[in-house]
């Protein structure tokens, strides 16, 4: 036994002992000599990662023998790329080269994290959005990151989308496109079919969980999204792809570029048209887009107009699927219905949804070294459209109507057809102010300034009945006038090479009036003002390239919306909710494993929280509890098994309370009311104690991919009762992904994607809402359910030329 213990370590102590190799170097300017702290430096094809020290040193230490592909960038400078065959311990010299142009990059250095951030986020880039990009909308590409769940209410991922991040909605996760705001500042929502293949002019986005660093826009409650789109391609290029798929989804891009004119100028635009009949009865979708940006590009300035521009058709399913229906028939959708003259079930051709939404932004950067920069955008969205809606057996009187009077009858309901409308202008101006001392101090001061009109209305265009009534004419209109401005600081101090510590500071102020009448004829006037001040506070500390740890704190607070206002008990105004998050993390990383761990709890004041009911399309009714929280721990692994294999795993536990749920529920019996129930501590609605994610890829021969891509989510209550029969069951989805490109002469490359979703058609429903009500002594509850498509497919072709 001791023969064997000593030859195996004989055996395995000079394979342990090769491994003892280092790559050190310094990063510096070619032309001054300046050393560079804060350089990127990546090793290709592993997981080591580090930045530049204070004086420009870096150092990867225990690799292996063989061949190494080391890539150092730095804002103004080339890239750098050198090749290294490790057979001992190596040092270089880094000389950058500063760059000819400015980089597009700038634009958005002051929204976004970086490796001295001590936030827990995720970079996804370009090449990744492109892998999948066959038709489904940003939360179906985002779906196997961290804590994401996202849902479809057309069950296909095209159409309206939504996605919650920690259990988290989209109203509260701050949305930014180059450092714009893209949440409705009414509803604060994004609607992502109002920007259709958005993600074929994107080039990243950035995930950050938590509160995160100050941004534009929206508070950030339980994550930020911040988009940038394409970036400067110097050669000109062209794109052709097509996609099609199960339930008629369609989709085409056409994509070009003319590269760098006379090593200044460059334009970029696209095309796109996508359509699909959904998986839901009649929940059909018909999506156009374009998108045209053109640049100036200097040593020292960007000057850069952007202009997209989306519109689309929806048939309307985001009532869901009424509960007693699944069983026997997962695709019923009841919108549009209605009893013909035959006395037979009819459906409304145009129960839709038609919008339009028009963005411009205009971008100015000036470099006035390479420590210091200056960023300005001036942005404009333009919105309007309306939706349609059959509806049978009204009364005259609910739209401010006279009863119709024929011969000696008195007429006082009719069908008829109405139209609610929004249009809105949304605009404003950011900018930021970039210091880097170079050595130990960086600094970024912002500020914004937004103001928000926006105009709800609804006119009747078919009535059976109309008496002497004007028919066309507005029966209700309202208006929201919102302003908002903020104004933060932010800085990293490095106090020595393993030692980052970091501040950032935020006042918001907001204004926001609400005038005129609702559907329903009641006035809704009324003015509130807000002033916020986020602070946020946190450390990283590099043990070495291979172990990193951070801590955080930081306040949010955010204001109701508009809907909040709306549909509020006039004894019950909202109030702002403030979210107090604690971050803390670790990072491991090696050529081969990568392991981030981060513990977080989210410690809310007034939360809104679902009552259980929804308005008259589809959003639910919120109120404030007093205290609730989110504590639980994010696990993010990564393994090159092999040169052919690669898993990747993520996974957020969690537990989600409020501390003293009350819950109302509507008595529909005279006298009327409602009845109140104190259940104590209970769990916060969509919110899962477990979900996980598991993409492990293959790639047999070059430049062919092969990806299995796994999605576990758990249980979760559809109110805040905890009750079990107002539940999602637990789901597990796999899908397949296949991706093949190859080059030719005359195509510089032709590309083949095939995606085969739910592979197993496994049944499920992402999403869902409960209305409980009494009649008589009874509880009852209306209910709708999203149940998303059994197997499914979408393949792709595309040409770059």
């Amino acid at each position: 036994m001791k023969k064997s213990a000593v030859l195996f370590c004989l055996t395995v102590l000079p394979l342990l002992l090769q491994a003892q190799f280092s790559i050190t170097g310094t990063v510096s300017d070619s032309v001054t000599g300046e050393q560079l702290p804060g350089a990127h430096i990546i090793i290709r094809n592993t997981y080591y990662f580090t930045v530049s020290n204070p004086d420009g040193t870096f150092k990867f230490q225990n690799l292996k023998p063989g061949n190494y592909t080391l890539k150092v960038s730095f804002m103004g400078y080339r890239e750098y790329i050198k090749n290294i065959d490790l057979k001992g311990d190596v040092k270089i010299d880094v000389l950058m080269q500063p760059a000819a142009i400015l980089e597009d990059e700038v634009v958005i250095s002051a929204t976004r994290a970086s490796a001295k951030s001590p936030e827990t986020f995720q970079n996804i880039s370009r090449k990744s959005l492109k892998a999948e990009n066959l038709g489904e909308d940003i939360p179906f590409l985002l779906k196997s990151t961290p804590a994401v769940v996202s849902t479809s209410d057309a069950g296909a991922g095209v159409g309206y989308t939504n996605i919650r991040i920690r259990g988290t909605d989209i109203t509260r996760i701050n949305v930014t496109l180059n450092g714009v705001p893209v949440n409705d500042p009414e509803s604060q929502g994004v609607f992502w079919v109002d920007m259709p293949d958005l993600v074929s002019s994107v080039d990243n986005i950035q995930i950050q969980r938590g509160v995160g660093t100050s941004t534009n826009g929206a508070a950030a409650f339980g994550a930020s999204i911040n988009i940038q789109t394409q970036k400067l391609r110097e050669d000109p290029y062209a794109g052709l792809s097509s996609s099609a798929g199960s339930y008629n989804t369609f989709k085409n891009t056409l994509r070009f570029g003319t590269g760098l004119i006379a090593g200044k100028w460059a334009f970029d635009g696209r095309l796109s048209k996508i359509s699909s009949d959904g998986y839901i009865d009649r929940a059909f979708s018909n999506l156009r887009s374009f998108y045209v940006s053109g640049g100036y590009y200097g040593k020292n300035d960007i000057f850069k107009v952007i202009v997209f521009s989306g519109e689309e058709k929806t048939y309307q399913a985001w009532y869901g699927v009424p509960g007693d229906s699944l069983a026997t028939n997962r695709t019923y959708n009841p919108a549009g219905e209605y009893v013909d003259a035959d006395g037979k079930m009819a459906y409304y051709d145009n129960q839709t949804d038609n919008y339009r939404q028009d963005h411009y932004q205009l971008h100015y950067s000036h470099a006035f070294n390479p420590g210091l920069n200056i960023n300005t955008s001036l942005f404009y969205i333009r919105g309007g459209g309306y939706y349609e809606n059959y509806k049978p057996d009204q009364k005259f009187s609910k739209y401010g109507l006279d009863d119709v009077i024929i011969g000696g009858d008195t007429i006082t309901t009719t069908d008829m057809i109405n139209r609610k409308h929004l249009s809105n202008d949304f605009y404003g101006l950011t900018m930021s102010v970039n210091y880097n001392n170079l050595k130990k101090l960086q600094m970024t001061f912002g500020a914004g300034y937004n103001y928000y009109d926006g105009d709800h209305y609804g006119n009747i265009i078919w009535a059976q009945y109309a008496g002497n009534s004007t028919i066309d004419s507005n029966w209700y209109y309202n208006t929201g006038i919102k302003k908002q401005y903020n104004l933060y600081a932010k800085a990293n101090y490095q106090i020595n090479d393993p030692l980052n510590v970091y501040a950032d500071l935020q006042v918001r102020g907001i204004t926001y009036d609400i005038s005129g009448t609702l559907d329903d004829l009641q006035d809704i006037t009324q003015a509130h003002f807000f002033n916020f001040f986020n602070p946020k506070l946190g450390v990283v500390y590099d043990f070495s390239v291979r172990h990193q740890a951070y801590f955080s704190f930081a306040v949010a607070n955010r204001e109701p919306t508009r809907s909040d206002y709306r549909d509020a008990d006039k004894d019950h105004v909202p109030q702002p909710e403030r979210l107090y998050d604690y971050e803390l993390g670790y990072v491991f990383k090696s050529d081969r494993v990568r392991i981030n761990a981060n513990l977080f709890y989210m410690n809310y004041k007034d939360q809104l929280v679902l009552t259980g009911e929804i308005n008259n399309v589809g959003a639910p009714i919120f109120t404030n509890v007093p205290k609730s929280y989110r504590t639980g721990l994010d696990l993010m692994g990564g393994w090159k098994i092999s040169k052919k294999f690669r898993w990747e795993v993520n996974g957020s536990f969690s537990s989600n309370k409020i501390l003293d749920f009350t819950q109302y529920v509507d008595d529909w019996s005279p006298p009327y009311g409602q009845i109140t129930r104190e259940l104590g501590k209970t769990d916060l609605s969509f919110s899962p104690s477990v979900v996980a994610n598991s993409t492990l890829s293959y790639q047999p021969v070059k430049r062919l991919f092969i990806k299995l891509i796994s999605k576990y989510v758990g249980k979760q209550y559809i109110d805040n009762t905890s009750s079990p029969d107002w539940a999602l069951d637990p789901w597990f989805v796999n899908d397949v992904m296949v991706n093949y490109s190859l080059r030719t002469k005359f195509i510089k490359e032709i590309g083949f994607s095939l995606m085969v979703n739910n592979i197993f058609s496994f049944k499920y429903e992402s999403n869902a809402w409960v209305y409980h009500y009494y009649y008589d002594g009874k509880e009852y509850a209306l209910n709708g359910y999203f149940p998303q498509a059994p197997i499914n497919f979408l393949g792709g072709i595309s040409l770059k030329f």
